[in-house]
């Protein structure tokens, strides 16, 4: 179901103002470790007081505006119904936040029924706040960006992210792969950041073998509005289970993704994970 521009007009007016202050609050919490505490989810599967914190002052304000829109928080899960469905990452780089490392964000995306409408990511610590609208391109504080014009793999750097919900090998076997084209490689430890810097033109592709919705798709917007190819990552149980993410430079596609081996959602990726 297609919002009317009015609406869209209103929710993204919102959307950038939440992502400041839930980027803020992250901010002041980050400053003062006694504010947090630390628990894991499982195997370098972090979570923290913060996380659940800025989940729930985002769906506050939210649902606040927008009484009848529903949510899908990493944390909080589902709330409500309807087909205007906000998906949050309170804080993307868990890991790094928990460890004092400075490379984390809040992520939030706008599905309008199975459009992907609005995407924002905030990070904090770099004063940066990433925005998109469909059809009306990605900014980065206001200023258009752009992916960068690149063709070349051998010129490349390629972040490739990694989970501990798959085997190790499957990451090792694409990395060996993907240094085999000539490309370097990067890992930073957030997949919002990591779509971020594509579409903003700093790294020049993004895989991951099995990422959730909501680390995703406010990044994928951005690389969309800003001239990038993503993969369809929603096909399929994408929204609720996840799925292959893949976004890079245009000139790129194809030798990234017979690099990789990721371009079209796996239906055996999509069991293994339910």
């Amino acid at each position: 179901m297609r919002l009317a521009e009015e609406d869209l007009d209103a929710r993204e007016k919102a959307l950038a103002a939440v992502a400041r202050e839930a980027g803020e609050l992250a901010r002041r919490l980050f400053a003062d470790p006694a504010n947090f505490s630390t628990k894991m989810k499982g195997p370098q599967d972090f979570i923290t007081a913060a996380d659940s914190a800025v989940e729930r002052a985002i769906v506050e304000r939210l649902s606040s505006e927008f009484p009848g829109d529903a949510f899908l928080g990493e944390e909080g899960g589902a709330s409500g119904s309807g087909s205007r469905l906000w998906v949050i990452d309170p804080i993307d780089g868990t890991a790094n936040f928990a460890h004092g490392i400075p490379h984390f964000c809040v992520s939030i995306a706008l599905l309008a029924g199975s459009e992907l409408a609005l995407g924002a990511i905030a990070a904090p610590m770099y004063g940066e706040l990433y925005l998109a609208r469909r059809g009306r391109g990605a900014s980065l504080n206001g200023r258009k960006m752009s992916v960068v014009a690149h063709a070349d793999i051998r010129q490349s750097v390629i972040e490739l992210g990694w989970s501990s919900r798959l085997p190790a090998r499957d990451y090792t076997a694409m990395l060996e792969r993907v240094l085999a084209t000539g490309a370097t490689f990067m890992r930073a430890g957030s997949g919002a950041l990591g779509l971020a810097y594509v579409a903003d033109g700093r790294t020049h592709g993004y895989c991951e073998r099995h990422i959730n919705s909501w680390d995703a798709l406010a990044g994928l917007l951005l690389v969309r509005e800003a001239g990038g190819w993503t993969n369809d990552f929603l096909a399929g149980d994408g929204l609720t289970k996840g799925n292959p993410v893949i976004a890079c430079t245009p000139g790129l596609r194809e030798a990234l993704v017979a690099a990789t081996g990721v371009g079209e959602p796996n239906p055996q990726l999509t069991r293994r994970m339910s």
